[in-house]
């Protein structure tokens, strides 16, 4: 099992490393839902944990960080210039040779997957890998939307299974699982701490469990929050 962190600042991620998380979703803004962050942010991070820099195996996994492309918080169609400055802002994290990987997802005004622009990203990604994040949650029919984002070249997705928490949608979460193990990888979110990381764990069989480890007000991630979800996915 490994446990990927939502970061909304360079202090909440070199906390999470610390604690001894895989891998670091690093975005801005946690009010808007997460934004894509700055270079500055990115830069700040590696300056301070070296490692990031060389990714050093730990239990089969690599310490590394996703970068979050999506220019404003609200619903998931763009419009020509924010779909234009999602290219510009792969480009530029994509020349910082920073980075492991990118996460993103464009939906039409009707809700269905936008195939096109979609496709267009993780052409430009390319050989990064990237994660379509949860505005799959907001279609209609998730089967036809996990097919077309295969297509695309998604490497994996994260989800809640439909509904607004993972608790809520884990047996679907598991359904995925089952269903496109071996296509792509599935990453269970939406409300995971310490609290239900292991009936998330056992009730879906997914191997990467996605958790922004706020346990307070603000955007802070609790270091020791994310201790005892790893303690405890590592020792059950």
């Amino acid at each position: 099992m490994a446990l990927e962190i939502a970061c909304f600042n360079a202090s909440s991620a070199i906390a999470a490393v610390k604690a001894g998380a895989n891998r670091i979703e690093l975005c801005a803004d946690y009010a808007a839902g997460g934004v894509t962050p700055s270079l500055s942010t990115l830069q700040a991070i590696c300056a301070a944990v070296p490692d990031l820099q060389q990714p050093t195996p730990r239990d089969g996994f690599g310490i590394t960080i996703n970068v979050m492309i999506r220019p404003r918080g609200g619903e998931f169609s763009y419009t020509p210039a924010e779909f234009d400055q999602m290219k510009k802002d792969i480009e530029m994290f994509k020349e910082s040779k920073r980075v492991d990987g990118f996460v993103f997802g464009i939906l039409c005004e009707n809700k269905m997957l936008d195939e096109k622009r979609n496709r267009e990203l993780v052409e430009a990604a390319k050989p990064l890998p990237c994660t379509f994040h949860r505005a799959i949650d907001e279609v209609e029919d998730l089967d036809v939307a996990v097919e077309t984002i295969i297509d695309c070249g998604f490497k994996s997705i994260l989800t809640s299974g439909g509904a607004n928490t993972a608790s809520e949608g884990m047996h679907v979460v598991r359904y995925l699982q089952e269903k496109y193990h071996g296509k792509l990888d599935v990453i269970i979110g939406g409300g995971i701490r310490s609290t239900n990381v292991l009936k998330l764990k056992g009730e879906t069989g997914v191997k990467w469990l996605h958790s922004a480890a706020l346990t307070g007000d603000g955007e802070e991630v609790d270091e020791e929050e994310v201790r005892r979800m790893l303690i405890l996915l590592q020792y059950n």
